[in-house]
């Protein structure tokens, strides 16, 4: 049997953050509800920002409070500090994620530190997690290219990784955060990253350029079995232009169980709540996989053919 693998679901929180529409607190919590019940390893429910940042996830603590929590699954929260940590701890996350960004002109535009300030911060967010024993995930943005300054060097990525982890975080996400990544270079980061860290190494991957799928199988082949993506493909980045969506939850789940893997997902029910998307956002989403079906999905022939062979 393939070693399992474990499909972190990002939409509540990387999805319906770019949403234009504000998506009501009860809608909200449905559908994590809904997402619950399909088998996912992790669910990444919300982000505990400000809600002048992001005002389509300011109701944080009604959602964490909200949703209905199966034992199997572990749900987890975006915090972008001290304070937002605080807040989170009353919402009770199994997890809480950490993000900045390798390129200094992307976390500045983000986050609207540089990088030194950035890391110090998450330090401190660290260190506190530690003493009350919450895990702590960093993913770390722009990981394989970013869209001011180009390529990003995979020593950096390899520098705050080891940072991060010297200072106590349970997991490292490399995030393709603009869709810049090709197979190659997937290959490579996820080899070295999990040749040089003794923690857990997800891959964020987006769909910006088509090469989602190829990269997830890039990242496979070199050892990686933990996935972020968004059913649907919800999601992108208000500071990378051009990025859109993650790679597609039920997409990559269908292309693993199509090789064999386990993931522990069920695509059937994960389609029925990604057919429910375009309700939610209050606009079409869709994929390609949603609308085709699985690969074993049968079809009534043609009924002129019992006429032409009937002794078939």
């Amino acid at each position: 049997m393939s070693e399992r693998i474990e499909i972190n679901e990002v939409s509540p929180r990387d999805g319906l953050q770019m949403e234009k529409a504000f998506v009501p607190t009860e809608n909200k919590i449905a559908y994590v509800d809904a997402l619950s019940a399909c088998g996912f390893a992790r669910i990444e429910v919300t982000s505990y920002t400000s809600p002048k940042a992001i005002p389509t996830l300011a109701d944080a603590d009604a959602v964490m409070a909200g949703i209905r929590r199966v034992p199997s699954v572990r749900y987890t929260a975006l915090v972008p500090n001290l304070r937002g940590m605080e807040r989170a701890v009353e919402g009770r996350p199994d997890e809480i994620n950490l993000v900045m960004s390798v390129s200094e002109t992307h976390n500045r535009a983000n986050l609207r530190m540089t990088r030194e300030q950035s890391l110090a911060g998450l330090q401190d967010v660290l260190r506190e997690a530690g003493k009350l024993g919450l895990p702590c995930n960093v993913s770390l943005s722009t990981a394989f290219g970013c869209p001011f300054e180009g390529e990003i060097a995979q020593a950096e990525v390899l520098r705050l990784a080891q940072a991060l982890a010297d200072s106590g975080a349970a997991g490292i996400t490399a995030c393709d955060t603009t869709g810049m990544a090709h197979p190659e270079q997937v290959r490579q980061l996820s080899t070295v990253l999990q040749q040089q860290l003794q923690i857990p190494v997800t891959i964020h991957l987006h769909n910006t350029r088509g090469m989602g799928l190829a990269n997830a199988l890039a990242a496979y082949g070199a050892g990686i079995r933990r996935f972020d993506a968004a059913s649907g493909g919800l999601g992108g980045c208000p500071y990378a232009p051009g990025a859109s969506g993650n790679v597609s939850t039920e997409e990559l789940v269908h292309m693993f169980d199509s090789m064999g893997c386990e993931t522990g997902v069920d695509v059937d029910k994960l389609l029925e709540v990604v057919g429910t998307l375009s309700g939610l956002v209050g606009r079409p989403v869709t994929s390609q996989l949603a609308q085709a079906g699985t690969r074993l999905r049968r079809y009534a022939p043609p009924a002129w053919l019992a006429e032409k062979f009937p002794h078939a």
